[in-house]
């Protein structure tokens, strides 16, 4: 069976579900956010999709906003 893998904006919509899930709608996970994921290490794309934008494995997705969630939510909830 295959690992289901997402492109940037689909893996900041699937991660933003988790996120408004888990805190009542105050997060979102912008796209913008799945890049610095990438960047500070959070994240690894595992191929290309057709056009040569990143892809990434869904175990992979949701340990990076496991890991990063707990900050997200105190920055959101902040004034």
């Amino acid at each position: 069976m295959d690992t289901p893998t997402y492109t940037t904006p689909e893996a900041a919509q699937l991660a933003t579900r988790w996120r408004r899930a888990l805190s009542g709608g105050a997060a979102a996970v912008k796209p913008c956010t799945i890049r610095q994921w990438v960047t500070r290490g959070h994240l690894t794309a595992c191929g290309l999709d057709e056009r040569g934008p990143p892809l990434y494995a869904l175990p992979d997705l949701a340990q990076a906003e496991y890991k990063t969630r707990t900050r997200a939510l105190i920055l959101a909830s902040a004034p």
